[in-house]
């Protein structure tokens, strides 16, 4: 048997580290940054490592719900790493987007359910965060659970400066749960979202008139 000797807590822990001033690698969409780290080590000199960070920041991701109609909208949308990766390139996908400078998550929320799936929420209701990828990015992910009018959702959308092109489509939240064993889609942020759907599904319309906004 192994046993921990970091406390018994499930949990993250601040650490004892040094952190130098970034170096910049690269700019496009977003920032490639490097980072020299000196991590404590009791009664050992200090672990040194050099770190380079994608600067991905905040983001807001929405799964919204028609709770009369029992569905869930999910989108279609291209992403050219899954391309080059699994050849299926026409991904799968929930409401995201970038939490832009002085905006809320909550606001930033309601902006991309407007701009992906053409319709606002009638209540949002914020989940819990997580880090996608915390080796090599700093995105930081805040999951929210939207109620919507799915029958005001059109075939197409996506901001057209953004070079976006978006298919949203809906399917029975039953449908939804389903395909967390079906092997046919690969994004993270959709299974994040639906295992929380599976788990309180039955629980949909009290969470979202207890907690929306």
């Amino acid at each position: 048997m192994i046993v921990s000797n970091h406390g018994a807590a499930i949990e993250d822990q601040v650490a004892e580290v040094s952190v130098s001033a970034p170096s910049l690698i690269g700019r496009g969409f977003m920032a490639y940054e490097r980072f020299d780290v000196a991590i404590d080590r009791p009664g050992e000199p200090p672990l040194q490592q050099c770190r380079d960070v994608l600067r991905a920041s905040h983001v807001a991701v929405v799964l919204p719900v028609d709770l009369v109609r029992g569905q869930v909208v999910l989108i279609r949308q291209f992403r050219l790493p899954a391309h080059l990766v699994t050849g299926r390139g026409e991904m799968v996908e929930i409401v995201a987007g970038r939490v832009e400078p002085g905006e809320s998550a909550d606001t930033a929320a309601r902006r991309e359910c407007v701009e992906e799936i053409g319709v606002a929420p009638d209540r949002l209701v914020e989940l819990f965060s997580v880090m996608s990828t915390p080796g090599i990015t700093d995105e930081y992910v805040t999951f929210f659970v939207a109620s919507v009018d799915a029958s005001l959702v059109p075939e197409r959308c996506g901001m057209a400066e953004e070079t976006e092109e978006i298919h949203p489509f809906m399917v029975s939240i039953e449908e939804a749960v389903e395909s967390l064993g079906s092997g046919r889609i690969a994004n993270a942020m959709v299974f994040c979202a639906l295992q929380w759907l599976a788990l309180n599904r039955s629980r949909l319309n009290e969470i979202l008139k207890a907690g929306g906004c």
